[in-house]
């Protein structure tokens, strides 16, 4: 069976119990296959990057093969919500729905976009058609709303982000398709052999003093980096890592950098 999320955000859990720790979020649009499913909790695995988790029955809805075919296939031309948040007003009913930078829109043209045979208005301003050309200027454009996004363990949207939520989210307005751990986003691009070789758009991938990568961050230039920790922010970066003035000491080790 395959599914749809229809619901802004919907948290994927790490166990079929409303408490249990949210492992990511399923935009709406987003597509999933069903691995498992119970009376309240339903087990999948996303298309978009393979994560799987538990979601309420709910929140996503069954679609025929045909429907889910067509739908993603128009996942490959999609625009895409390029803010941090916007509002798309359904042709249906009239009702509102948040949502948040890179859910993608499918069928999009002037304002207007499909899913399942609904239509939706959203204002043209906050989406883009095409991915971004990666450099310095578009990046610092493409992130300035982002600053201050809180940190949340497995969020990917405006009201809360991890580390790699935040840049799995910024890279696939570039085109990038990440994957949705920073161990696992450390596998995919090509080494870069030192920071000074390194450019905007690069990845650059840190421990926490135990040689294991746990956090990730983009870089701006050789000295700065942006990442989420506490909250979407820009900090100095070097060989060693990154350095936190508040706290007047490293935070984060340098392990490994990659360009995409």
């Amino acid at each position: 069976m395959v599914a749809i999320s229809l619901h802004s955000v919907v948290p994927v859990r790490a166990e079929a119990r409303e408490g249990a720790e949210q492992n990511t979020q399923m935009l709406f649009g987003e597509l999933c296959t069903v691995l498992e499913e119970q009376p309240r909790w339903t087990h999948i695995r996303l298309d978009s990057d393979g994560q799987e988790g538990w979601v309420d029955a709910k929140m996503i809805c069954p679609m025929k093969a045909e429907e889910y075919e067509t739908h993603k296939k128009a996942l490959e031309t999609a625009a895409m919500v390029a803010m941090p948040m916007a509002y798309a007003v359904s042709e249906n009913n009239g009702q509102t729905i948040p949502l948040t930078a890179g859910t993608c829109l499918t069928k999009y043209q002037d304002g207007r976009f499909e899913v399942l045979g609904v239509g939706f208005r959203i204002d043209p301003s906050m989406v883009i058609t095409q991915a971004l050309e990666m450099n310095q200027e578009n990046l610092l454009k493409a992130v300035r709303f982002f600053l201050n996004v809180p940190y949340l363990w497995g969020g990917k949207n405006a009201m809360g982000m991890d580390c790699s939520g935040f840049t799995q989210v910024i890279m696939s307005l570039f085109g990038k398709h990440l994957l949705r751990n920073a161990s696992q986003q450390a596998t995919q691009g090509t080494p870069v052999a030192s920071l000074q070789e390194a450019k905007a758009g690069d990845l650059v991938f840190f421990d926490h003093e135990d040689g294991k990568i746990s956090h990730v961050g983009i870089v701006i230039d050789p000295e700065r980096v942006i990442h989420c920790s506490g909250r979407v922010k820009v900090e100095k970066l070097d060989e060693t890592g990154i350095y936190n003035i508040e706290q007047g000491g490293y935070s984060h080790h340098l392990v490994s950098i990659v360009s995409l």
